[in-house]
């Protein structure tokens, strides 16, 4: 029996229709009926096709592996997926660093904050207690307070460098498949709507996420745009600079 005869029968032996797998694997049903068929080529190639066998096999209830197999002696195993396809390059999503402020304008803000508050007190006190000792308009105490030098720049916690801190929270319930390059599995399931999944990887990672705009993603701290689309595929290398290419 091949994968696509295997998958229809669980489906229709679990009762659940192709409207009713595609809503529950955020796969759309065309998809879903080429692959009963055994036609893969909607899949748009061989790391997905096994992320989408798995997927359905989990939902119609029945196991995925023997039918990976079966894929991969027909296909070819993972192992011959360069990781150049994997990670070929997109539009790029710039994150941008912190900007570290200038020593010496926050030293000139200082000083000018020191002199006008110095110059204010003089005046104040002179116009207000003019039969005063001198020593009244010179109060120590104040000098030492224009000490805003505003070092609150490193508001967000600092990542060690080669290291990816992928944090995803699901708005509505949405599919969700992290893998290795050579398309191992890290990660695959529904995450249900306000639940929040983190993973930190100092390897390259793909990223496949069913209903985009039902999540919010952040790469070390930094919010990524998701497609309009119904399926969103992320290239995240923690060795870049710009660790994370959209496909």
């Amino acid at each position: 029996m091949s994968i696509g005869d295997t998958l229809a029968e669980a489906r229709r032996h679990a009762g659940l229709t192709l409207a009713q797998v595609s809503q529950q694997t955020r796969i759309r049903e065309s998809i879903i009926a080429s692959i009963e068929q055994g036609d893969f080529s909607p899949c748009g190639g061989d790391f997905y096709a096994r992320g989408h066998i798995r997927s359905i096999a989990e939902v119609v209830g029945t196991d995925p592996a023997p039918l990976i197999r079966e894929y991969d002696e027909e296909h070819g195993p993972p192992g011959k997926m360069r990781a150049s396809q994997i990670f070929e390059p997109a539009t790029p999503i710039k994150i941008r660093e912190p900007r570290n402020l200038h020593l010496g304008r926050v030293l000139a803000v200082a000083l000018i904050a020191v002199a006008g508050f110095g110059a204010y007190r003089l005046v104040s006190t002179h116009d207000t207690h003019t039969t005063a000792t001198p020593t009244v308009t010179m109060r120590p105490e104040a000098t030492p307070r224009p000490t805003v030098t505003h070092k609150t720049v490193t508001h967000t916690a600092a990542v060690p460098k080669g290291e990816a801190v992928i944090k995803l929270t699901a708005i509505s319930d949405c599919w969700v498949g992290l893998n290795s390059p050579t398309g191992q599995s890290i990660y695959q399931g529904i995450i249900p709507a306000g639940t929040t999944r983190t993973w930190d990887e100092k390897q390259p990672v793909s990223l496949v996420i069913g209903n985009p705009p039902g999540i919010e993603l952040t790469v070390n701290g930094k919010p990524q745009q998701m497609s309009a689309g119904k399926v969103a595929h992320l290239s995240i290398n923690p060795a870049s600079q710009t660790p994370v290419t959209i496909g």
